[in-house]
């Protein structure tokens, strides 16, 4: 049988992470993979329907395919609205967000804490399904507070999916909605991936994704022994270089993976590029800041990184567009010739 996954596979994706991943990082992330998959920050259905301008929230460059938009809200109609908007928008994937466990979103009767109600989560995936042609997607948590056993996790996985939803991005350990700030839900929840690779066993006509915790593309292929993809986060935020090995990952082969000097000229390979787009980007009037903060962790590791991330943020007021290119150049030069 032919799964109804979205094409290309997901074996590869970088998180929704709210004031991270805007439109810059996400063509960052895919300068190094065309096979990434890449993931808005979470959008509510509030701020697309009424925030005025959609643009703003959903505007995006074209090389960033395949790109999934992230949605938050609880209400099928809207949700489907939006659904509508994404595919107008020429996204390739809905995202469900079921994992956030910010205490301004759980108000809201939105994120991890609709885990608890299935049923009304099957409704607003059957919905969107129905009002738009994208594969709508999940992504949750293993549980929440004191709902956390496989069944509960099992059971909404198979109410929602006969509902629609055939790929599930499933965080490794629940969240704490009461005790916990958002910051703490990331790490103090212990990781459970026995408990992801359980639910693929379970469930194997749907593709299952693990995110949480994992660090480095070598630690991944642990994981694509016993699930469909995995999920990086912050490491490829705070260390993009990992992403380097991302076509080798995509394509399992690992034999051919790149020297060290080769990493280096991959990188400034990258950067060159990101120059070319930084331009582009300062001419529409974005913040210098705004535009180089997610290449600072480009060239970690290697000799004249200090120098190249310190030139890119240590500088005071707002630089004109040639000061702001000359920045740019200068930081360029510090990693072709180090100190």
């Amino acid at each position: 049988m032919q799964l109804p996954f979205s094409s290309p596979s997901h074996r590869l994706c970088t998180a929704p992470m709210m004031d991270w991943t805007d439109r810059h990082a996400r063509y960052f992330f895919r300068l190094f993979s065309p096979k990434l998959w890449v993931y808005t920050e979470m959008v509510t259905t509030g701020a697309l329907l009424y925030g005025g301008n959609p643009n703003r929230f959903l505007n995006y460059s074209v090389e960033e395919h395949p790109i999934a938009l992230q949605l938050g809200g609880n209400q099928p109609e809207l949700l489907a609205e939006c659904a509508k908007m994404a595919e107008a928008w020429n996204y390739d994937e809905v995202n469900l967000n079921l994992g956030c466990p910010s205490p301004r979103v759980s108000s809201g009767s939105f994120g991890a804490c609709l885990m608890r109600e299935r049923t009304l989560v099957a409704e607003c995936v059957k919905t969107m399904s129905e009002a738009c042609g994208l594969p709508i997607t999940v992504k949750c948590r293993l549980g929440i507070d004191y709902d956390d056993d496989y069944e509960f996790l099992a059971q909404l996985v198979e109410e929602v999916g006969k509902a629609g939803c055939h790929t599930w991005i499933i965080h490794a350990r629940k969240a704490w909605l009461t005790g916990l700030n958002p910051k703490q839900n990331r790490d103090i929840p212990p990781l459970d991936y026995e408990r992801v690779y359980r639910l693929k066993r379970d469930f194997p006509q749907y593709q299952i994704i693990v995110n949480g915790g994992i660090q480095t593309l070598e630690e991944g292929l642990r994981h694509i022994e016993q699930c469909d993809g995995i999920m990086l986060g912050r490491a490829a935020y705070q260390n993009s270089s990992i992403l380097l090995d991302a076509d080798n990952f995509c394509e399992d082969r690992f034999e051919t993976r790149l020297s060290s000097n080769d990493f280096l000229n991959e990188r400034y390979a990258i950067a060159k590029t990101y120059g070319s787009y930084l331009e582009q980007q300062l001419k529409l009037g974005v913040a210098f800041r705004t535009i180089t903060r997610p290449v600072l962790s480009l060239f970690n590791g290697c000799s004249g990184a200090r120098v190249f991330r310190r030139t890119l943020s240590d500088f005071s007021g707002t630089p004109t567009h040639a000061q702001a290119l000359d920045l740019w150049h200068q930081a360029l030069a510090k990693m072709v010739n180090p100190d």
